[in-house]
């Protein structure tokens, strides 16, 4: 099974993101349901109680993180993500290393879009300016265990195990 370690995020109203952005890109958008951090990709995996094992090590997100500013990954910008404070997500990552995980190159981000073309560079770059320190919405005080199955559609996730703060 494809494994990987994530946090839920909830965007305030991701239609507009899309709505704002639809001239400028072309691209795959993300299906809201599926919004999320990484944390760690695990890839192919035959057995996940070892991983769970690891988990139970990781205390909870200590309340909901906010998602301010997006940027892009890539020249030409081949990934739009939204971000967070690094400094809060960098020292739940400490946890992870501590635990067992593997974290090589962390950049934490939710990826949006994957895009394919930009039709409108100027545009874009402006619009993106347009939504620095915007509050976007959350990162929910979970970190799941998702089984990502890769289909026609897309890819769907299952949770396999749950972290959560119960506060």
């Amino acid at each position: 099974m494809r494994l990987f370690i994530a946090s839920p995020v909830k965007l305030d109203d991701y239609t507009s993101i899309k709505e704002d952005f639809k001239d400028m890109i072309e691209g795959k958008w993300v299906e809201e349901e599926n919004l999320h951090l990484t944390w760690v990709f695990l890839g192919n995996v035959k057995n996940e109680n070892p991983i769970i094992d690891k988990l139970k090590k990781i205390s909870p997100l200590e309340g909901e993180v906010g998602i301010e500013e997006m940027g892009y990954f890539g020249r030409p910008p081949r990934v739009l993500f939204a971000k967070t404070e690094e400094k809060l997500l960098y020292s739940k990552a400490r946890e992870f290393k501590e635990a067992g995980f593997d974290l090589y190159r962390f950049k934490p981000h939710i990826t949006l879009c994957r895009i394919k073309t930009i039709r409108d560079y100027k545009a874009y770059k402006e619009k993106l300016k347009a939504y620095r320190e915007k509050a976007l919405g959350l990162i929910l005080p979970e970190i799941n265990l998702y089984e990502s199955t890769l289909t026609s559609e897309g890819a769907e996730y299952a949770c396999r195990y749950k972290i959560e703060n119960l506060l």
